[in-house]
């Protein structure tokens, strides 16, 4: 059994900051890939930023300069990071992992957390 469990949502003004995390807890082998998506009213689910075992970072367009992802493998957790809000970061925010259970498979499955409420609004 794994599970995902964020914090750090909440209102904020525009331009104002946010520190999301998640932490993983449970059968762990080894996390891999971590990261962020996010989901609007009406739109559909987009990844946000990623970030390999070894820290390689990947952002959406519309957060560079702005958010930044980073991860404490001794944690087991990943941060999101959120600077210079804007109306339209609004969204519930989901982190994910993908997790091997065991040492003797390759196989990874990916895990997600329960999402936390993110509103940008004066």
């Amino acid at each position: 059994q794994v599970q995902l469990v964020e914090s750090g949502g909440g209102l904020v003004q525009p331009g104002g900051s946010l520190r999301l995390s998640c932490a993983a807890s449970g059968s762990i082998f080894v996390i891999n890939g971590m990261g962020w998506y996010r989901q609007a009213p009406g739109k559909q689910r987009e990844l946000v930023a990623a970030v390999t075992r070894d820290d390689t970072r990947t952002y959406a367009d519309s957060v560079k300069g702005r958010f930044t992802i980073s991860r404490d493998n001794v944690k087991n957790t990943v941060y999101l990071q959120m600077n210079s809000l804007k109306p339209e970061d609004t969204a519930v925010y989901y982190c994910y992992a993908k997790i091997r259970r065991v040492s003797w498979s390759l196989s990874e499955d990916v895990y997600w957390g329960q999402g936390t409420q993110v509103t940008v609004s004066s």
